[in-house]
């Protein structure tokens, strides 16, 4: 393995000021500023025109359901990325820095499906009719249960569960958004939006489709998936894959090797399904969806950056590494990189990053990653640090440098 830091001729630059600090919180993460925009936006609302009408009341319940639904939309968060990444790179970094919190998108759907509850919750209390009263209840307390099993300790702790309740509650909760719409003579409108959000939601399943997989596993901890079923992919998109389609989903980053065609997975254990994948490698799996961009992908709003991974965290920085659209350095710490990924894999990726630094964690202990992502930024004069890892080592390393002033990246695992 190589390195090539020197740690110890420049220390970590000072602490921003407190209020800046501040805004570099996690709990102040971009991904709750605009959950809480959403909200402020809807009380502003209520402020402004109460009282409202019953129709205005169910407008507003439609509206925020449809921003909910579709901000998760794959065309749609696609589309974000290619808005948010056109910055060209002589912005000032204050600016490229913040539309590089784009993938945090999913607070727009937090907030919109806390406010569509609210406001049915409201139009319900107001409801007379018998039959759309029965209705909306169970919409409610549909909404109820969907809200709470999504709240993180839940999630958390139980996340097939959650992920089962998220699609088929959504599924019945749309099915019982069209029934109280078509029962209260609603205009075209609604059923104009009603039919928007149910196209999005079926979109994915539409593409829904059984493919081949070829495995190797280079280790019992990996097994590197390949595809080749008339895709490429783009670098630094993700595929969901499953063995049931109807219980249980998991997303990885693709791997698509230049000039090409086809992708790769690699995927680690770290569960009962990908624990089973690994021992049991299937010859087939399902695919759907469309590929989506992953956070790596605002890369290109920086001149240069430094890619810090854990283990199978390799995986999401690959693709970029491979592409090389921007210059990068990597700073990666797994256990006996040879023996758990193979040698075919490190020779690969110390080919396009003769200058990484692999820190071999059975043989040199745990580092302290925010010491390497800072010597690694600084030595390579790069402008942000992407880190794939996990969520505690993530938050770590993000919030260890941006409360510095460094441009920092991670996953925030709002899915």
């Amino acid at each position: 393995m190589t390195t090539s830091l020197d740690r110890t001729s420049v220390g970590p630059p000072p602490l921003l000021s407190a209020p800046r600090r501040l805004l570099k919180h996690p709990r102040l993460m971009h991904y709750n500023r605009l959950a809480a925009l959403v909200l402020a936006v809807n009380a502003a609302y209520v402020w402004l025109r109460w009282p409202l009408p019953d129709r205005s009341l169910g407008h507003a319940a439609l509206a925020n359901l449809a921003l909910a639904v579709l901000v998760r939309q794959q065309y749609v968060v696609n589309l974000l990325f290619r808005l948010a990444t056109s910055a060209p790179t002589h912005w000032p970094l204050r600016l490229r820095w913040t539309l590089g919190k784009v993938y945090h998108f999913g607070g727009l759907h937090v907030g919109g499906a806390l406010a569509g509850a609210a406001w049915f919750l409201a139009l319900t209390l107001r409801t007379r009719n018998g039959p759309l009263l029965a209705v909306g209840w169970t919409l409610v307390a549909l909404l109820a249960l969907i809200v709470t099993t999504a709240l993180p300790p839940f999630r958390s702790r139980h996340h097939d569960t959650f992920e089962k309740i998220h699609r088929f509650g959504g599924w019945t909760a749309l099915a019982l958004f069209w029934t109280h719409t078509l029962m209260s003579a609603p205009g075209p409108v609604p059923v104009a939006v009603l039919a928007l959000v149910t196209f999005s939601v079926a979109l994915p399943w539409l593409r829904l489709r059984k493919v081949d997989v070829y495995t190797e596993r280079p280790s019992p901890h990996v097994a590197l998936a390949r595809f080749d079923y008339g895709e490429t992919p783009f670098a630094g998109s993700s595929t969901a894959i499953s063995r049931s389609p109807l219980t249980e989903w998991h997303s990885f980053a693709n791997v698509p090797a230049p000039g090409e065609s086809g992708f790769r997975l690699t995927i680690s254990r770290a569960g009962d399904w990908t624990g089973s994948f690994i021992d049991d490698l299937p010859a087939k799996v399902w695919t759907k969806g469309i590929t989506t961009a992953g956070v790596a992908n605002i890369e290109v709003l920086f001149r240069k950056v430094v890619y810090v991974a854990t283990g199978s965290g390799i995986g999401p920085c690959l693709p970029h590494l491979l592409a090389a659209e921007v210059p990068s350095r990597l700073v990666w710490a797994t256990r006996d990189p040879r023996t758990t990924y193979g040698d075919a894999l490190v020779d690969e990726i110390l080919a396009v990053q003769p200058h990484a630094v692999v820190w071999d964690t059975s043989r040199d202990g745990k580092p302290d990653m925010v010491a390497l992502a800072y010597a690694a930024y600084r030595d390579f004069g790069a402008e942000a640090v992407i880190c794939i890892s996990n969520k505690k080592l993530t938050w770590q390393v993000v919030h260890g440098l941006e409360r510095r002033g460094i441009p920092a990246y991670g996953a925030i695992w709002d899915s």
